[in-house]
């Protein structure tokens, strides 16, 4: 195509189904139908999804530790209801309902790893599409050379039919490339952000819990902000 060849060479039916057809066939037998089920929820996540307001969270619980300090714990129950964030409605309801430190830690925690898993399953499935794409490819390129080894006579159609055959390896290579290593990778990342979202929760609200000032529930939170948002917060709060 760059050097002026004809799109249409580069495309082929048969070559396609192997391709994509067989990828496609390995990942749904390889992969539980749960999984599978899940898919749309993985691409919604990788591509839908916004990152998580990680300033706006700090903001949140120290406001919250604010209120817990002039009005005790059993205050922020009136604001539990009005939190969208279900993981940090949890958070908070266990700590008002009096539960004990390391009990809450140990439910948060496992909430946490329960989520690290789903996500790990969710991308496990496209990381199947990219190992099995460029497998299914070569079989593609067997098939056209086994093909055209059988019409040797006809030395005209060698070109053409090479051509063929390694256009199913083109198609298995940007099937991983282009489609099954790249939002393998973006769930991989989203699910990370998730992570430290929820991580810097639970180390705020059991902050609260434990009596700490304020002041040092926010320099606690502070360290889960990348550099470039520590310095938006630290601007923020000389306003």
């Amino acid at each position: 195509m760059a050097g002026g060849g004809n799109f249409g060479a580069y495309i082929d039916v048969p070559s396609m189904m192997i391709t994509i057809g067989g990828a496609v066939g390995a990942t749904i037998l390889s992969n539980p139908s749960d999984r599978l089920k899940a898919i749309g929820g993985g691409l919604k996540s990788a591509f839908v999804s916004h990152e998580p307001n990680l300033v706006g969270m700090v903001q949140m619980i120290v406001s919250f530790a604010e209120k817990t300090r002039r009005e005790g714990l059993l205050a922020l129950e009136s604001d539990v209801a009005e939190l969208d964030n279900e993981f940090l409605k949890k958070s908070i309801q266990l700590v008002v309902d009096g539960t004990d430190p390391e009990l809450v830690r140990a439910i948060l925690d496992t909430e946490i790893g329960v989520l690290e898993d789903r996500h790990s399953a969710n991308k496990s499935v496209f990381d199947t599409l990219a190992e099995f794409a460029p497998s299914y490819g070569m079989i593609g390129t067997l098939v056209g050379l086994i093909a055209m080894l059988g019409n040797l006579a006809d030395v005209s159609s060698l070109g053409p039919n090479m051509a063929v055959a390694l256009i199913t390896t083109m198609y298995g290579s940007m099937m991983a490339n282009m489609f099954g290593i790249p939002i393998g990778k973006k769930l991989a990342a989203r699910s990370a952000q998730e992570v430290v979202a929820m991580e810097l929760m639970v180390e705020g609200i059991l902050a609260i819990q434990a009596g700490e000032n304020p002041r040092i529930v926010e320099e606690k939170l502070k360290v889960y902000l990348p550099p470039r948002l520590r310095s938006s917060f630290d601007k923020k709060e000389g306003e």
